[in-house]
């Protein structure tokens, strides 16, 4: 420990360390209420049966840790005047947090109902994991969250996020320990290689150990301190111990291993900004070890509860009904002492508040927990400047996320000042074609360098960790504190982050409805190596299925996008970019492509979600025989490609093409605020006409959404099959039936009259499919006049 660490903790009078605990333990008296009492808050009287509520709910075992992190956290912020925002691990430590937060009145700053006297305790109790009140843990609705109780394994990440371009914040994490045996947890621990001290803030992990899950012991809990303290100085940090059972002897040894954190926290950090220093900093974090349940019951019917996985939830479960747990309750609630913590108004004593910071430094207050109060627009470029010109379509080639690295490159640099715009991703930029960034901004990195590495930055703002759960937990503490940024992934593998945006989606459909959270800007993801161009990596790296999750989550938060060239590209980031409050998913390709549409018509098409390409179809004013409907940059091709194949074998046809880039557009409005009309939808569909639709995904879905349209039955659609191999681009298309000659022969197949009028051109279609087959496994390349192919309409 430093001296002035020490010192400062030895300065702690008798007194002071009172005040700490009358605190602590108001605390953990409002923890205790909120999960049993709905009347009756002062204990003025006996308890009886009906002061309690009739179904318990909540979780004690964690409180009290978490109750003595925010009490020592308060102590430090408010002494060293410290901006500060924590992080609660523990998945249902709400109880300890909603207490806090009305002890230091950001709760009925927030909530003015739930006053700081008797009468807002009770409403404040009852509401708790009650029928129309607030969830049993920390959520968007308790004041100084950023992060939902039940995201076991993000919060370390959470941290991060939230630190990075944040210099002068302290981010504080608890991480349970149950929290601590989860993969994205391991992972996160990394994430001090990436923490810049001159233009990052710092994190504080807390490791609060108290032995046991829900009904398990905890590995880390188990581990003998020398090897536990090995473990963590291995991931980069100086573990900080602390532990006991005695609240006085804790309290001190609390006080004086955060006086050490944040007095090591200072040094680094001054030695980076100041003195220059550039050697990686070795981050102090601190161990806590506490009893689960600590001053609650420690026997239930004759079974050990404090210290053991019974005090996991509900100590006393049989309160109402059996009159030992009731007379336990009181016995334990009135060991707190509540008369010498609130007055007969119930307001709490001065003494107990005497370690609460002032204003916006209390954490149920920071401006970083609402981070849309902090957000400014984002600095965009004219799109023009990035567009690729289209004299005509099908005339030139180019790589969609390549132009889009050219656009990024800009607010990259535009941001360079303001450091508010990051760019994630697990080890793919220069893969996705997203390289040109690194000439504004290198890889953050903070270990140890070689002569033959490229682009690693002390101080980039490109972050590449090959866990795409600690990019996604990066992103997400980023956006919820006020900033901008994009992950960039591969298709296959955003599945990986399934539970992390579902909880995200969630937050925000939350937020929505609270007028006091301010929007922040929206989670955009890009999608790209996508399932259709994973020829060269094969069928691990095939599945679509990202976009069928997302669809699947709260209409009003969730966008998917699927641009099939490179103008509709920056067209529809440029929109996911300025958007806030959503979840943004865009699926484009890295390969080269055919651009089909100038930046005007690009910017049109993508404001319409959904459009005739007159220019592609054969219809001349009349009623179209079929429609060939596409969503995704491949399926467009083939879609173009069959319909100059018709042009040319059924002159005769009236052909519509129908291109689809916003998905949501083939759903009804009151499904989906991008949902079309059933007027509109049967303007461009009609009613009654074969549609074709080649879609770049699994086809269930477009059935999905468009199950209630009026021409449903006349809906045929091509899309992956989960059919994959190592295999030339063309083969992928073939094997799972979404190409050009298939589609003709479905078009042969659908349209009434066509069966015995076009059966020639059909077996023209079926012929070339084998003789495809055959061309393939002798020259290991794609027939001519598909590797060749050009729009000649």
């Amino acid at each position: 420990m430093p001296d002035d660490a020490r010192q400062a903790s030895a300065r702690l009078t008798d007194d002071e360390l009172r005040r700490l605990d009358a605190h602590w333990r108001a605390a953990n008296y409002l923890s205790v209420g909120q999960i049993y009492l709905m009347a009756n808050p002062l204990l003025t009287e006996p308890l009886r049966p009906e002061h309690v509520k009739p179904r318990l709910l909540g979780h004690w075992g964690t409180s009290p840790g978490l109750n003595l992190v925010y009490t020592h956290l308060n102590r430090v912020v408010r002494a060293r005047g410290q901006d500060a925002l924590c992080i609660w691990g523990p998945g249902h430590g709400g109880p300890a947090v909603l207490a806090n937060s009305w002890l230091e009145g950001s709760y009925t700053e927030t909530y003015p109902d739930i006053t700081r006297d008797a009468s807002g305790m009770e409403r404040l109790f009852r509401q708790f994991s009650f029928p129309g009140g607030v969830p049993s843990h920390v959520a968007p609705e308790t004041p100084g969250s950023i992060h939902e109780g039940g995201e076991l394994g993000y919060a370390l990440s959470h941290a991060y996020g939230a630190a990075f371009d944040n210099p002068d914040l302290l981010v504080a994490c608890v991480i349970g320990d149950g929290e601590a045996e989860t993969g994205p947890l391991a992972a996160s621990w990394h994430s001090d290689k990436f923490l810049d001290p001159v233009h990052d803030g710092a994190v504080l992990p807390v490791l609060h150990l108290n032995g046991y899950k829900i009904a398990n012991p905890t590995v880390l809990s188990r581990l003998p301190e020398a090897e536990l303290d090995a473990l963590l100085r291995g991931y980069g940090h100086i573990p900080i111990h602390v532990g006991g059972d005695d609240p006085m002897t804790v309290h001190r040894a609390m006080a004086a291993a955060m006086d050490e954190a944040l007095d090591r926290i200072a040094l680094l950090q001054r030695g980076a900004r100041e003195d220059g220093s550039s050697e990686r900093p070795h981050w102090p974090m601190i161990v806590l070890r506490t009893p689960k349940g600590w001053t609650g019951p420690k026997e239930v019917d004759g079974l050990p509860v404090e210290g053991t996985w019974r005090s996991h939830q509900v100590p006393l479960a049989a309160v109402r009904d059996n009159p030992r747990h009731l007379r336990q309750l009181e016995t334990w609630l009135r060991s707190y002492r509540p008369e010498e913590l609130f007055d007969a108004q119930g307001s709490p004593r001065e003494h107990v508040l005497s370690c609460v910071p002032d204003g916006s430094r209390r954490l149920g207050a920071t401006p970083h927990a609402n981070g849309g109060l902090l957000l400014r627009e984002l600095p965009l470029p004219p799109l023009e400047r990035y567009a690729v010109p289209v004299d005509k379509p099908g005339a030139t080639l180019h790589e969609p996320t390549r132009v889009l690295g050219d656009l990024l490159e800009d607010v990259m640099r535009a941001t360079a000042d303001r450091r508010d715009f990051r760019l994630v991703g697990p080890d793919e930029t220069a893969s996705n074609r997203l390289q040109a960034v690194y000439a504004a901004s290198g890889k953050a990195w903070q270990a140890r360098t070689l002569p033959v590495d490229e682009h690693l930055d002390r101080h980039g703002r490109v972050m590449e960790i090959l866990s795409e759960h600690t990019c996604q937990g990066w992103l997400e503490g980023y956006l919820l504190t006020g900033r901008h940024g994009l992950f960039s992934c591969y298709e296959a593998f955003a599945h990986i982050v399934d539970s992390m945006v579902n909880q995200h989606v969630k937050w925000l459909r939350v937020t929505r409805r609270l007028p006091w959270r301010a929007p922040i800007a929206s989670l955009n993801y890009l999608l790209t190596s996508h399932v259709w161009r994973q020829d060269h990596n094969g069928f691990s790296h095939q599945d679509p299925g990202f976009v069928d999750h997302i669809l699947n989550k709260s209409p009003e938060a969730v966008r998917v996008y699927l641009p099939p060239d490179a103008n509709t590209l920056l067209s529809v980031a440029d929109h996911a970019l300025r958007s806030k409050d959503y979840v943004n998913v865009i699926v484009a390709g890295k390969q080269p492509s055919f651009d089909w549409l100038s930046m005007e018509q690009a910017k049109a098409h993508c404001a319409r979600g959904a459009g005739i390409w007159e220019w592609a179809g054969t219809e001349n004013g009349r009623e179209p025989d079929v429609v060939l409907a596409c969503a995704g940059d491949v399926p467009t091709l083939e879609v173009l490609a069959a319909a100059q194949l018709l042009r040319r074998h059924l002159p005769d046809l009236a052909v519509r093409v129908v291109n689809v880039v916003d998905i949501a557009r083939l759903t009804t409005g009151e499904e989906h605020p991008h949902g079309m009309s059933d007027f509109e939808f049967d303007g461009l569909f009609t009613t009654d006409t074969p549609v074709i639709f080649a879609y770049h995904g699994y086809p269930w879905l477009i059935h999905r959404l468009a199950y209630r349209r009026t021409g449903h039955k006349n809906l045929h659609v091509r899309g992956y099959k989960e059919i994959g191999t190592t295999t030339t681009p063309f083969d992928m298309v073939v094997g799972n039936d979404l190409d050009r000659y298939r589609l003709v022969m479905d078009v042969v197949d659908r349209v009434p009259g066509l069966a015995v009028r076009g059966a020639a051109v059909r077996q023209r279609m079926a012929e070339v499919r084998l003789r495809h087959h055959e061309w393939i496994r002798v020259h290991g390349t794609d027939l001519p006049e598909v590797a060749d192919w050009s729009w000649d309409g």
